[in-house]
């Protein structure tokens, strides 16, 4: 067999391989819409009632108004924890999450870490996660979750006066939702520019869970 033949069905089966099924696909972009939703109308909410002494602008907001602001964050956060719900069903019995995100150590973090800031970090086989992408993509999920139950302690305090208390009040849960909402922003701007910056080749898995 030649070698131009032997590159061509190594070709080829890369090419067959799936990085990403489409159900993860879907899924995983459905999230993010309705995370984006949920973070512009956040902010419009946070307008209202500010907890810093800034506050957003009008053009990255989302209602136009705080009632208008509520009505597309309730339907987004519904949007979010049923599609959010699917995918976490799916991913737990499918074993997905286990295989993809585990095991997470801090020596294979800190290691992987340097092989990035260093280029020298492997992309030979896009099926599997580093360290640093296991453990953002760990965490952007715990966050996720945070984001609907602190969003459910604000809302339903009264309804949901446990859940309220668990995070330590009505003024605590609404700091835990601002801050989560801020981690997802700085996690999605991350996530834009790796898929800028790194070669083609590699979109594929940088963009789609």
């Amino acid at each position: 067999m030649s070698a131009l033949t032997v590159s061509d069905e190594h070709a080829a089966s890369t090419k067959a391989k799936v990085i990403q099924p489409a159900w993860v696909r879907a899924l995983h972009w459905t999230n993010a819409f309705a995370m984006v939703l949920m973070i512009m109308s956040g902010w419009q909410i946070y307008n209202a009632s500010p907890l810093f002494n800034f506050s957003f602008s009008s053009s990255l907001t989302l209602g136009g108004w705080l009632g208008g602001a509520l009505l597309w964050h309730f339907a987004a956060m519904w949007l979010l924890m049923v599609n959010g719900l699917i995918y976490l069903t799916v991913g737990l019995a499918t074993g997905r999450f286990r295989k993809k995100l585990l095991p997470i150590t801090p020596e294979g973090v800190i290691s992987d870490t340097k092989a990035a800031l260093t280029g020298k970090l492997s992309h030979e086989d896009l099926t599997k996660y580093n360290q640093v992408q296991k453990l953002l993509y760990a965490g952007i999920i715990v966050i996720g979750i945070l984001i609907v139950l602190s969003g459910l302690a604000i809302w339903k305090p009264v309804q949901l006066q446990y859940l309220t208390a668990l995070f330590g009040g009505y003024d605590a849960a609404r700091y835990v939702h601002f801050f989560c909402m801020a981690a997802i922003v700085a996690f999605m701007v991350v996530h834009v520019a790796l898929a800028l910056l790194v070669p083609k080749s590699l979109r594929a898995m940088i963009i789609g869970r």
